[in-house]
C-alpha cells in the first residue's frame, strides 16, 4: 500500500508502464536488475526477465483528454516473479526505506502483503490484473516491420501463449515441463476489454501496445499455469502485462 504524502490526490501520467517498471527495477539490489534487465533466462536467442505487475488500483478517475489518471488516497499495485531473491529483496528494500517516490511525488510504504499461492490444479479460471498481450511481427512485401495483436477469439492467442509459456520454463528450470500442454479461453471478454497502452521510454517516444483484460479459463500442466501465475503469460511480462489472479 502507498499512502500520499501531503496530498489527497496522485495525479500520473495514464500510461505509466514504464514508470512503475522503473520504480520495481530501482527497488531491488543493482546486481539483479542488471541481470534481469540486461541478461534475464535465456533460451536459445530469447530471454526472459521472469516478473510481472500488476496496474494500480485506487479510487481513481482519467481524463483522456490529458492522458492523466487522478487517483485519490491510497494506491496499490502487485509484482510477482518466480525468482525467489526478486520477492524478497522488493519487500526488504521497501521496508528499509518506506518513504519513496514515483512519478517524483512522495509516498509513504504503509503496509506489503505476501499472498499465499494460490492452489494450482489442472484446470483453473483465472482475472487478469494487468492486460495480456500475444502478437506476432513479420515483414511487409515493401520490407516493413510489422507486429499483428492477436485477440482471445483468435486460435492462435491461446497456442502462443502455450508456446511462450514452454519457453519461458525451460529457460528458468533448465528442463521440459511435464506435458508441456496449456490451453486458454475466454470466459468474460469483451471489447471493452481490449486496452492499448502507450509504453513510454522517453519523452517523444512510444510504443503502442494492445492487450486484454477479462475472466478466462486456463486448462493444461498445472507446472506451466504455476509458471504462468509467478511469471505473467503472453509477452511482454516486465513492462505490466499478463499478471493475473486465480479465482477458482
Amino acid at each position: 500500500m502507498l499512502d500520499p504524502l501531503g496530498r489527497k490526490n496522485t495525479i500520473f501520467p495514464l500510461n505509466y508502464n514504464y514508470s512503475l517498471e522503473s520504480f520495481i527495477y530501482n527497488h531491488i539490489s543493482k546486481e539483479l536488475a542488471e541481470f534481469l534487465h540486461n541478461k534475464g533466462f535465456l533460451l536459445e536467442k530469447r530471454t526472459f526477465k521472469l516478473f510481472t505487475f500488476s496496474r494500480l488500483f485506487g479510487r481513481f478517475s482519467v481524463d483522456f483528454s490529458i492522458e492523466r489518471i487522478s487517483f485519490t488516497g491510497t494506491i496499490c499495485f502487485q509484482v510477482s516473479s518466480p525468482v525467489d531473491e526478486f520477492a524478497e529483496q522488493f519487500a526488504e528494500n521497501l521496508l528499509k526505506s518506506p518513504e519513496v517516490k514515483l512519478f517524483n511525488q512522495p509516498f509513504l510504504v504503509s503496509s506489503i502483503e505476501v499472498h499465499p499461492p494460490p492452489a494450482i490444479t489442472d484446470g483453473v479460471t483465472i482475472k487478469m490484473l494487468s492486460p495480456v498481450t500475444v502478437y506476432s511481427t513479420f515483414f511487409s512485401p515493401e520490407g516493413k516491420k510489422k507486429t499483428y495483436y492477436y485477440s482471445p477469439f483468435e486460435d492462435e492467442f491461446s497456442k502462443l501463449i502455450r508456446g511462450n509459456l514452454n519457453k519461458k520454463y525451460r529457460a528458468f528450470y533448465k528442463e521440459m515441463p511435464g506435458s508441456g500442454a496449456l490451453v486458454i479461453a475466454p470466459v468474460k471478454v469483451t471489447k471493452q476489454s481490449e486496452k492499448i497502452v502507450k509504453y513510454t521510454p522517453k519523452d517523444g517516444s512510444y510504443t503502442l501496445i494492445k492487450g486484454w483484460m477479462g475472466i478466462y479459463k486456463l486448462e493444461g500442466d498445472p507446472e506451466l499455469i504455476r509458471l504462468g501465475y509467478d511469471a505473467g503469460i503472453g509477452s511482454k511480462n516486465c513492462q505490466g502485462f499478463g499478471m493475473f489472479e486465480v479465482i477458482s
